[in-house]
């Protein structure tokens, strides 16, 4: 491997800025903590591994990196729904369309990967008021915020929201399989 190759993806550097960002992505969507370190560890272990494919001009680092983490993270889930159950008849009729949930676990992902692209205050706002049902004003009790600031702090992060979403319609996660 030549030099060009070190600038091109630094494994040291690519886990210093986005390690943090990949697991709470991966939390969010586990809701374990020790499968989403898990997941933080292979995507660098696969990044690592595939560190010759990554190429700047098909997009970030952390999009890349991010690609990995949701295919990793898609995979833990439909292992989770392998595992059997005790079942009732109308849960039996459910699983029978795993299209539709497959595409429900990438919306959410997709939802949550750009989540993880924001900052702490615009995230807490965007999932408090529009995800959990709460009112600028309880959440304004609740935080100390202005409600001014709360709705100040809901558009910025919407478009925040907005731009993450749009960034990523285009990876798909071709390139993050190793």
């Amino acid at each position: 491997m030549d030099s060009t190759d070190d600038v091109a993806f630094d494994i040291q550097k690519a886990f210093a800025q986005h390690a943090d960002a990949i697991f709470r992505f991966a939390l969010n969507a586990l809701s374990d903590r020790a499968e989403a370190e898990d997941c933080v560890q292979e995507t660098f272990i696969r990044a690592w591994r595939n560190r010759d494919r990554y190429s700047c001009s098909r997009g970030s680092v952390r999009t890349w990196l991010f690609a990995i983490a949701r295919n990793l993270v898609i995979d833990s889930l439909r292992t989770r729904s392998r595992r059997p159950t005790p079942t009732d008849q109308k849960k039996l009729e459910w699983a029978s369309e795993p299209t539709s949930e497959d595409l429900r676990i990438v919306e959410q992902l997709t939802l949550y990967q750009a989540l993880a692209t924001l900052t702490h205050e615009h995230c807490q706002v965007i999932v408090a008021v529009q995800l959990d049902g709460v009112g600028y004003q309880e959440l304004s009790e609740q935080t100390g915020v202005l409600v001014a600031t709360l709705r100040t702090r809901m558009y910025y992060g919407l478009r925040s929201l907005r731009d993450a979403l749009a960034d990523d319609g285009g990876t798909g996660g071709e390139s993050a399989h190793g």
